[in-house]
């Protein structure tokens, strides 16, 4: 299974179709394909042909976020997620961001992780059958890659934490209802093909445009953003280590309900 690619990448004309590749364990991230991801975001970023990316998933689902057996193994070994310079951190933590249009389409489980690399993007498209989640908090995690400020500053406060703290799945409607999501199609082939349609519509615009939009847009971020982004690794990196972490996994595994201890 794993000699398969992680990431696929198409060039199509002017866009970049880039595709999470890992099926078989419900495209859920690890860290190689985490990094994969970052190399591909640089080499776009830095490629004077291509003027839309469009991340999706392979399968029957988009990503149920984090391969956490995978984080688990790399948090206690100490070695960074990311290093050197040819990378762009695909949750947008480090503060730099893509000066060309990502859009992001998602179907089936967008879970988690799935749902913070689909709240980076600039445009966002789900089949009717997307179900989203970002249940961390049952799992004695936190959303860690960037949904504590972007899924609160795009759905609005209640919003957001009406998921966040409960742990509760939302769908495609609930999504489009927040204004999270953009345009919603009837299938995933059907949301591919609407995504590559406003993909080609934006790289048929003046490319010099297009980077000057999103870096106004960019600007008006709060002030407070990178301090809030900047700050996630370390504190999802502490829960790892506590005693409800370890409970959370040990109750899935057994198929009872976790007794979260706060400590």
């Amino acid at each position: 299974m794993e000699s398969t690619p992680k990431l696929t990448l198409e060039q199509r004309g002017k866009l970049l179709l880039i595709g999470i590749n890992r099926p078989y364990i419900q495209n859920r991230i690890d860290p190689e394909t985490f990094r994969a991801l970052a190399k591909a975001y640089y080499d776009y970023e830095h490629d004077a042909n291509l003027r839309v990316a469009i991340l999706f998933g392979h399968g029957s689902v988009f990503s149920q976020g984090v391969d956490v057996d995978a984080y688990k193994a790399l948090t206690e070994s100490g070695e960074p997620l990311l290093s050197g310079n040819a990378i762009i951190d695909p949750l947008g933590r480090s503060g730099t961001h893509l000066s060309k249009p990502l859009i992001v389409v998602v179907h089936g489980d967008t879970w988690n992780m799935g749902h913070e690399l689909c709240l980076l993007a600039d445009i966002r498209v789900a089949a009717e059958d997307t179900r989203f989640g970002q249940d961390e908090n049952t799992h004695g995690r936190f959303p860690g890659g960037g949904s504590t400020v972007r899924f609160m500053r795009d759905a609005g406060w209640a919003n957001a934490m009406r998921y966040m703290l409960t742990g509760d799945h939302w769908s495609a409607a609930d999504a489009f209802r927040m204004g999270v999501v953009q345009e919603l199609a009837r299938t995933q082939e059907e949301a591919l093909q609407v995504g590559l349609a406003i993909a080609e519509k934006i790289a048929s615009c003046a490319p010099l445009g297009i980077k000057a939009t999103l870096e106004s847009a960019h600007m008006v971020s709060d002030p407070y953003e990178a301090l809030a982004l900047s700050k996630l690794d370390s504190q999802y990196a502490s829960l790892y280590k506590t005693y409800d972490f370890m409970e959370g996994r040990l109750a899935e595994e057994q198929g009872r309900k976790p007794d979260y201890q706060g400590k």
